[in-house]
């Protein structure tokens, strides 16, 4: 695994994307599979404010979340040879896109809609019955994918395919990176 990172330099590699509620796990895994740093941009923020994304937005408003992302983002931005997992909508809305960018390469998780819906209905159960609780989790999904739009953006789409061929195409994808640039 050691030789695996030194095979790609100081890049990070940066997943975001939306195709389920408990993404934080896919990235867990890969980063345990690749022998990199995990670092979660959303549990940075909440350790940071000492308090959930959903609450200080509630508390405290947009504009205060989205100071606490780009101080966060300005940390994140610093570190090499990690895999960084952070939110699209934070990543096109912190203007840190195209640092991040130079330093690693953005992997979009994707899935089709009825996909992502079927997923959400799975983990929200009862609750996605209600319109409220539903139009939530679509309108996290809309901002999330907001970053499908930017340029340089690898997808790799998780539809019909286990989580577990999902994480062994994106190391794979990486090992591949590692022999171009090689």
């Amino acid at each position: 695994m050691a030789s695996e990172l030194s095979l790609h330099g100081d890049l990070n590699l940066i997943v975001t994307g939306y195709i389920e509620p408990n993404r934080p796990r896919i990235s867990r895994q890969l980063a345990q599979l690749l022998g990199m740093e995990m670092i979660d941009v959303e549990r940075r923020i909440e350790e940071r404010f000492g308090d959930t994304i959903d609450r200080i937005r509630a508390q405290y408003g947009e504009q205060r979340l989205k100071a606490i992302e780009t101080d966060v983002m300005d940390d994140v931005a610093l570190y090499r040879r990690a895999l960084i997992r952070v939110s699209g909508n934070t990543l096109v809305n912190s203007g840190h896109l195209q640092e991040i960018q130079r330093n690693g390469v953005v992997v979009c998780l994707i899935a089709s809609l009825d996909s992502v819906l079927r997923r959400i209905h799975l983990t929200l159960g009862a609750r996605y019955h209600d319109p409220v609780e539903r139009s939530l989790a679509i309108g996290e999904l809309q901002r999330e994918w907001k970053i499908r739009a930017a340029e340089n953006v690898v997808e790799f789409d998780a539809t019909y395919i286990s989580e577990a061929e999902l994480i062994d195409q994106i190391a794979n994808f990486w090992r591949d990176l590692a022999l171009r640039r090689g």
